[in-house]
């Protein structure tokens, strides 16, 4: 990267499933996951974003986040600005899920920061 070239930003967005999931009726849980799914595609298609990595742990917790630490899953991404955060925050509020947006059944926190480089 140059030093004319703006620096990218790194981006955690850190992911908590809420309790209103896992109300939903078993028949209902797959319209969350399509809406969820356009979610991750909607971010890693923003202008600018290169999404580095996604990690889920439902495997090793299970149920609801609380308020804070562990999330469910994580989605790491350099993007250009703190827009481009908010953009993708934003598509928690207006992806549908039915009469409902995604924000009901998820919630997001964006971590910004810069690239930790390991010294040699």
């Amino acid at each position: 990267m140059s030093s004319d070239s703006p620096k990218k930003i790194r981006a955690l967005f850190c992911i908590a499933v809420q309790q209103n999931f896992f109300d939903l009726p078993a028949t209902e849980i797959g319209t969350v996951w399509q809406a969820f799914s356009a979610m991750m595609s909607g971010i890693a298609k923003l202008p600018g974003v290169t999404v580095l990595g996604t990690l889920d742990d439902d495997e090793t917790m299970v149920g609801t986040s609380p308020n804070g630490w562990p999330w469910t899953c994580y989605i790491m991404a350099d993007i250009p600005d703190r827009d481009t955060a908010v953009a993708a925050c934003n598509l928690f509020r207006a992806t549908p899920v039915g009469e409902y947006r995604l924000w009901k059944y998820c919630r997001v926190e964006a971590r910004l920061g810069r690239e930790l480089v390991i010294p040699d």
